[in-house]
């Protein structure tokens, strides 16, 4: 638990529970819907990384946060392997109303932390151009931008970007 020294409001993490899957599809939807225009595209996307995490969950491998500010839930964020060495960090999400909290910051430190933890060399993720914010959040924690394409997706013309924090030999 940390409060917020600015808003002197309550963050705190924990682990998935009931009502949290649907919870995690249904904002992402929504908020990107509003803040980016995104297509129910981008929903079903989500919707099918929060079902292969549940149907091949890998314990001490991968793991799923939810943030509360004040104990409503305010984002969440997802790490899911991707290969014997690499972690992958998935669907990082902060609500509007959560933003400026550090709560996406806290979301991705967790998972770097878990990451080194269970063994990984690697974290990577898959992320979007536009999502000024979030960029900003990973190059912060040390990530390094590998590689960019662009791609037509949820009903825009959209750069993709790779991004990858090495985690040197933790055994």
């Amino acid at each position: 638990m940390a409060r917020n020294e600015t808003s002197g409001r309550v963050v705190t993490y924990r682990g998935l529970q009931p009502g949290d899957m649907g919870w995690v599809v249904e904002r992402h939807g929504v908020v990107y819907h509003q803040e980016f225009g995104w297509t129910s595209d981008f929903e079903a996307l989500v919707a099918r990384i929060v079902a292969d995490y549940w149907q091949d969950f890998k314990p001490g491998r991968e793991q799923a946060w939810i943030a509360q500010v004040d104990g409503v839930r305010a984002g969440c964020i997802f790490l899911c392997e991707k290969d014997k060495e690499t972690a992958q960090l998935r669907i990082l999400l902060v609500e509007p109303a959560a933003r400026g909290l550090g709560v996406g910051s806290g979301l991705v430190d967790l998972c770097v932390k878990f990451a080194r933890n269970a063994g990984y060399s690697k974290v990577m993720l898959w992320t979007n151009d536009v999502l000024v914010a979030a960029r900003k959040i990973y190059i912060d924690a040390g990530f390094e931008l590998v590689g960019e394409k662009p791609h037509q997706s949820f009903g825009h013309d959209l750069v993709g970007q790779d991004w990858e924090l090495t985690l040197g030999d933790v055994r």
